[in-house]
């Protein structure tokens, strides 16, 4: 177990950061033990034949036997929604030392990969080239598994920081981790992590705490070095969504009466929706949603309620007559 002592100033200091080089390095482990992020496979087979072989065999090696990955590759975002190429500076200016040190945590029992077993020299500049040379494939796995996706998955996260947000406001610290996770606990101050590796107690200090929901985790992760600042990645909401196919058109009646696009609408809202989660599921830009929904609206086919700072959608009582009138037929 893990946990984080967090004071009054660090929930006052308490934040959320969306990170793309998180999602590109724990995305890794998807690629290399499939079976256990079944939700991910459509992506990984969508990536699979874009990817260069040697260079992902040198970052799937830095994924350790218990999952982790190195906390120099996961740098603490320092603006809420931060480059990938800043990010992937920072690695660069990463210390030899820190390297060495977070690359043979992975491995505490020993068999360091034959690729990575440079590592353990005591000179600096094998390590540094090392550095260089993950930095360098790194950047080319991004450019091919997961920048194409990222404006999809950007939508799904700040969704989530979003509604987590909200929680804070509303319930403070105990309500924003109630359903964030089953292994995390907030009790009397302090945050506790349950199943993890690691067994450490780290005091917060001043220092906040900083959220960083993922598409890529599958449980609660703070760094592995009890040194770096309190930071937790966290699986965000809205995962199973994200490489679903976009909705086919209706081809009842609804659809010659409403258009292809309303009728799309109107089938996805059987649940409340802002039109952000509506453009990314159909794949289209918000502006455009917001005109159907204009049209849905006036003729009473839809409601609409404010949430905070977003206008969440949903079918009327009429609409869905409408709609299981037209599933009938």
């Amino acid at each position: 177990m893990i946990s984080i002592m967090l004071g009054v100033e660090d929930l006052a200091d308490t934040r959320f950061a969306i990170s793309p080089i998180h999602e590109a390095v724990l995305s890794l482990r998807v690629l290399r033990e499939p079976g256990l992020y079944a939700l991910h496979l459509p992506w990984r087979r969508s990536v699979l034949g874009k990817l260069d072989a040697p260079g992902a065999d040198l970052l799937m090696s830095l994924v350790g036997p218990d999952r982790c990955v190195p906390d120099f590759l996961t740098p603490r975002p320092e603006t809420f929604a931060a480059t990938f190429e800043d990010e992937l500076a920072a690695v660069r200016r990463t210390p030899p030392d820190v390297v060495r040190r977070d690359v043979l945590a992975l491995y505490p029992r020993g068999g360091l990969p034959a690729v990575v077993q440079e590592i353990t020299a005591n000179e600096d500049e094998p390590v540094l080239a090392l550095r260089d040379a993950i930095c360098d494939r790194l950047h080319r796995y991004w450019q091919a598994a997961i920048k194409p996706a990222w404006p999809q998955m950007r939508l799904v996260l700040e969704a989530d920081t979003t509604y987590r947000a909200r929680q804070l406001a509303v319930g403070g610290a105990r309500l924003l981790f109630a359903d964030m996770h089953p292994n995390l606990r907030w009790q009397d101050g302090v945050l506790y992590i349950d199943k993890m590796i690691g067994r450490h107690h780290v005091p917060a200090a001043g220092r906040g705490l900083l959220l960083v929901p993922s598409i890529f985790s599958h449980r609660p992760a703070p760094p592995v070095s009890p040194d770096e600042p309190p930071m937790l990645a966290y699986p965000c909401r809205g995962v199973a969504t994200l490489w679903a196919p976009t909705p086919a058109a209706d081809a009842t009646a609804v659809t010659s009466l409403l258009g292809a696009p309303r009728a799309r609408l109107l089938h996805l809202l059987a649940e409340p929706l802002p039109t952000v989660e509506m453009a990314r599921r159909l794949t289209v830009t918000p502006s455009a949603v917001s005109q159907h929904l204009q049209v849905l609206h006036a003729t009473g086919l839809i409601t609409r309620a404010r949430d905070g700072r977003h206008v969440l959608y949903r079918r009327s009582p009429l609409g869905d007559q409408v709609v299981g009138q037209s599933s009938e037929q």
